[in-house]
């Protein structure tokens, strides 16, 4: 039985938290799988929930941070290093950057003989400066030549990494969209509905606009807040905007969202035109209670929320950036918007708003869409297919 060794970077609420669960936990009884990932900033709201409740336990490397730490990243190597040894892995696959990088830096020089690394996103653009981001592309470069197989989420990430930051050549890379629990999205929808808007003050009349993520400046709540706040002085409805998520630009975006005359709250005030909730671990409890889903970021890769949102048939409304094209049905499930356009943005908003017919005929055929290319069930099938056949390949060279 092929022994699998997947490396996360850290537990935190994200897609890769999910992807790598679900693949531990469901890949099948022809592979071993141990799941290692590294610790989780103090910022960030921790995802062991969702490991636990698959009854999965992790191997935690102490050492493996966020942030680039030459210290820290040594010694986290060398507890990687040491649980090839005793772990004896015929496969090690990786998720996200960190992990990415000590991992399989001490797979290959351990002479692990299938080594594969999934981009959950990248950092190629709107992270960092010119110098950084050279850098960080030269270091994939160097690690893809040391990866059997690349695992882009999307057909457009794919794209991007081979053919425009030529991360490896385009043969290196497969594509395997990420996989969740999507039918728990589909039960007790109008009791779901009732009883968070109860929780949050809202009228069963108003139009609830929904964003959900960790509040950073990649994400670009701020493009949403405005538009928000333009389209709130031009319609008749009442409009409520609910912030889902937190973290360390969480003060910034209330004081800016005070800056466009809007009320805030954290918690129920029924006068507040915007909510931060912080997280919301049960969050399909939640978007029964919103009328649209927003995405406004200005880079992802496969945003877990639009998956989710369509999923709860919520429509959704996001920037036009990395893979979401792939995600959603232009016209059919969402509406998309030019990358930090804010007239744009707020014109598309406004419609959606305004044409309840709209918002009804998005709803149709948002499970449907999502649940036949993303269910975890696809998701395990597809990644036991790539490993089967890394395996037999490996096995055929080694007798020729």
């Amino acid at each position: 039985m092929p022994k699998v060794l997947r490396i996360i970077n850290r537990l935190n609420l994200g897609g890769p938290t999910y992807n790598a669960a679900y693949l531990s936990k469901y890949i099948g009884d022809d592979f071993e799988t141990l799941l290692v990932a590294g610790m989780k900033d103090e910022s960030e709201a921790s995802s062991a929930y969702i490991v636990d409740n698959l009854g999965l336990k992790p191997r935690y490397i102490k050492n493996m941070y966020r942030e680039i730490n030459p210290i820290k990243d040594f010694r986290a190597y060398k507890e990687l290093v040491q649980i090839i040894k005793e772990f004896q892995p015929d496969i090690v696959h990786t998720h996200a950057a960190k992990a990415g990088a000590i991992g399989r830096l001490a797979a290959y020089n351990c002479g692990v003989p299938i080594i594969l690394h999934t981009f959950h996103g990248h950092v190629f653009h709107s992270y960092f400066g010119q110098l950084k981001t050279r850098i960080f592309l030269e270091i994939e470069r160097f690690l893809a030549r040391k990866s059997t197989k690349i695992v882009a989420i999307s057909n457009i990430q794919k794209q991007e990494l081979c053919e425009k930051f030529k991360v490896a050549p385009c043969e290196k890379f497969e594509v395997v969209p990420l996989g969740f629990d999507l039918e728990r999205f589909q039960i007790n929808h109008p009791e779901r509905r009732i009883a968070f808007r109860a929780k949050y003050g809202l009228n069963q009349e108003d139009v609830v606009i929904g964003i959900i993520g960790r509040l950073v400046p990649i994400k670009n709540h701020y493009l949403l807040i405005q538009a928000f706040a333009e389209v709130k002085a031009k319609t008749q409805k009442t409009l409520k905007l609910i912030i889902i998520g937190d973290g360390e630009i969480r003060d910034e975006l209330q004081r800016f969202s005070s800056s466009q005359n809007l009320n805030i709250s954290n918690s129920t005030a029924v006068k507040s035109d915007v909510v931060f909730t912080s997280w919301i671990t049960d969050i399909e409890s939640a978007l029964p209670g919103l009328d649209i889903v927003a995405l406004s970021s200005f880079n992802e890769g496969t945003p877990v929320s639009l998956i989710e949102a369509q999923a709860a048939n919520v429509p959704v409304i996001s920037t036009r950036v990395g893979g979401i094209e792939d995600i959603v049905l232009e016209g059919e499930t969402a509406v998309l918007s030019e990358n930090n356009n804010l007239e744009e943005f707020s014109t598309k908003l406004l419609d959606l708003v305004e044409d309840d017919s709209l918002r009804r005929r998005f709803t149709i055929k948002g499970f449907e869409h999502v649940y036949e290319r993303y269910s975890y069930t696809t998701l395990c099938s597809n990644m036991s297919t790539l490993y089967t056949s890394l395996n037999q390949e490996r096995t055929i060279k080694a007798k020729n």
